[in-house]
């Protein structure tokens, strides 16, 4: 067996010996007039007070009480303090202010300028925000993987900030992360180490474990089975439904993620992670080396520890964006797992065991910690918000599995933002529509109940921004291509998650366009696909035609394999070109869509293959008047409408 020498990885800055008061955040989240959420993570509880400077005569100083800054403390050293604070007088459309989070300690006040200085822009103490209700611009994106070596599409975003901070109203008026803004099924073996580390630096709080191989998540600290979690997963004698079905397509244990060697277990590793990918700080906190490795996966390690290094460099600007932009999110897949509810089957084997359970609503209770509650956190109070708290107070099991539990039952992931035009953000994920006569097969992203309320929720809007992760009109050369693999019954071999791979979600999502009380201006804004492309479609035979526009960006750090894009983006062109014989046979046949070609490329050019973030700038009727890709590698992309 070849080894490497041991040598350290990830700090290029001396580890901080003492902890710091913040270790994430601040991020801004909901921003309406009337109220202002923010999200941080502080090492000790803090004593906070929120300062707004609006004007001379509107400045605000506002001790946080328990009922403005509710905590959760997550470990030892780790308090979440989630800011929800109403704002009076309320802030007027367009209006442009300064916030500052003072920290109290023995009647001293320090601002962000002394305890987080790099988040402020040059010349400036306070940091600057712009609240709109009208949207004029949305940056938007999806699939942030740290190991993937491309540059980070929110540092790009943050260049932009940077770059108008002198003319703050042509800032975007907030940022949509549509899903998968960690890989919680998709991890490096540098980052695994870097989440041990920090759950030990921190004392992020353990668990016991059910009908697994290891008994609880200590045991992960002294051996974190690095590559090799794949064989932790579950896939005994009481999974036969599951090993009969799954391992005729992808050879995985109940979870089907390509990357799933090193696949996280406990709600500690989650909630690490969600540190690390946000924040520099969690990184300066840790010390790790590479480990001893067979050649094959010490290559891996080293190859995925090069792309992290540029992922940490780019850090401090995703931190300094996420803390002036306002950031709304939806989950999608990867931020809890691969395939996650892709078929009936996959749905009831994965929850009928008690560790692949465990599993999944160890990241779905890390979702609502670090991303559901900012969206609306008036959807979590009551029962679930009581289940958390209760659990991680008493860390007994019997609650764990409560909180998990509501968490499965809870139905209002999705939610709707009051702007101009209204933005409708989708829960594609825990409400399907199962295929119950073939329960292998794909179920539909939304049921039919949750496609009536959604119908419900667009009317009386004469436009509206619909945000779902996965493109509801995608490449239809790789829509049939998955078509046939579920014909196949093999849907998890080519992840067939699409809106048109389910006949009876998408005939309601077509008529829900058709209908006559719905919006005529919809924008689709979606990610998922790990590339981007724009379309115009219309649909036929109506007299009052709805305009839609399909507006793909992904990934703010993930790309298609280049060369499989290219080959796929002919092919689809030679088939599907408008007097194909192919294109006739599978016409859609109720639309017409008209793809957007992407400047400086080559003729017929439709999906852009490069990691950064997409901005969509608006008309005053809610119609895309421009719509580009911010790259990562500052060269961006416009898409024209192509009007012959």
């Amino acid at each position: 067996m070849s080894t490497s020498a041991p040598e350290k990885v990830v700090s290029k800055t001396p580890v901080l010996h003492a902890l710091p008061e913040v270790i994430a955040g601040p991020m801004l989240r909901r921003l309406l007039p009337e109220r202002m959420t923010l999200w941080l993570v502080a090492s000790k509880t803090l004593a906070l007070t929120l300062v707004l400077e609006r004007s001379v005569e509107r400045s605000i100083r506002l001790p946080l009480d328990q009922q403005q800054c509710q905590q959760l403390r997550i470990g030892e050293h780790a308090v979440v303090h989630m800011i929800d604070v109403a704002l009076c007088p309320a802030l007027d459309e367009g209006e442009i202010f300064h916030y500052d989070l003072l920290i109290e300690s023995e009647g001293q006040y320090r601002g962000i300028a002394d305890w987080a200085p790099q988040l402020c822009h040059d010349g400036e103490t306070l940091l600057t925000v712009r609240h709109a209700m009208t949207l004029a611009s949305i940056a938007h994106g999806s699939c942030r993987r740290p190991h993937h070596d491309a540059p980070d599409g929110l540092a790009r975003l943050d260049r932009q900030l940077h770059g108008q901070r002198a003319t703050p109203e042509k800032w975007p008026s907030l940022l949509m992360m549509s899903g998968d803004q960690i890989y919680a099924d998709d991890v490096a073996g540098p980052m695994l180490l870097a989440i041990n580390a920090l759950v030990a630096r921190l004392g992020l709080y353990h668990e016991r474990f059910e009908s697994a191989e290891i008994s609880d998540s200590r045991t992960l600290l002294q051996d974190p089975w690095l590559y090799q979690r794949n064989r932790l997963l579950p896939a005994t004698a009481e999974n036969r439904l599951l090993q009969r079905y799954f391992f005729r397509g992808k050879k995985k244990p109940i979870f089907t993620a390509a990357g799933a060697d090193n696949h996280l277990i406990s709600l500690s590793e989650i909630l690490a992670m969600y540190l690390l990918v946000w924040s520099p700080i969690a990184w300066q906190l840790i010390d790790i080396k590479t480990p001893a490795l067979e050649n094959k996966a010490a290559a891996r390690f080293e190859k995925e520890h090069r792309a992290l290094e540029h992922f940490i460099d780019e850090l401090p600007a995703v931190r300094r964006v996420l803390a002036h932009l306002p950031t709304w999110m939806i989950f999608d897949d990867h931020d809890v797992t691969d395939d996650w509810n892709l078929t009936a089957q996959w749905e009831e084997a994965a929850l009928g065991h008690p560790f692949s359970r465990r599993i999944m609503g160890n990241a779905m209770i890390g979702y609502l910690i670090c991303q559901g509650w900012g969206n609306a956190p008036k959807h979590f109070e009551g029962d679930l918000m009581a289940h958390l708290q209760t659990y991680l107070q008493t860390r007994e099991e019997r609650d764990h599995d409560a909180l998990i539990d509501a968490l499965l039952d809870f139905d209002h992931w999705h939610y709707t933002l009051p702007t101009r035009p209204a933005m409708v953000i989708l829960d594609t994920r825990t409400r399907r529509w199962q295929n119950e006569r073939a329960p292998h097969k794909p179920s539909g992203l939304m049921d039919w109940e949750a496609l009536t309320e959604l119908q419900q929720e667009l009317m009386g809007h004469d436009a509206v921004i619909m945000v779902s992760a996965a493109p509801v009109f995608g490449v239809k050369l790789i829509e049939t291509v998955q078509r046939v693999f579920v014909w196949l019954n093999r849907p998890l071999l080519v992840d067939a998650e699409n809106w048109m791979s389910h006949r009876g979600a998408a005939h309601v999502m077509l008529n829900i366009f058709r209908h006559r009380h719905t919006p005529k201006n919809f924008t689709v804004l979606s990610g998922d696909v790990h590339y981007s492309f724009a379309y115009d479609v219309q649909l036929r035979g109506q007299h009052q035609r709805p305009s839609i526009w399909q507006v793909t960006s992904s990934g703010i750090r993930n790309e298609f394999p280049n060369t499989l894009l290219d080959v796929l983006d002919r092919i689809n062109r030679w088939l599907f070109a408008a007097r194909s014989p192919v294109n006739w046979l599978t016409k859609r046949r109720h639309m017409r869509i008209k793809p957007r070609q992407p400047d400086n490329r080559s003729p017929g050019e439709r999906l852009v293959n490069k990691a950064g973030i997409g901005l969509l700038y608006l008309d005053d009727q809610g119609r895309p008047r421009e719509i580009i890709q911010l790259g990562g590698d500052n060269h961006d992309v416009r898409f024209e409408r192509d009007d012959r």
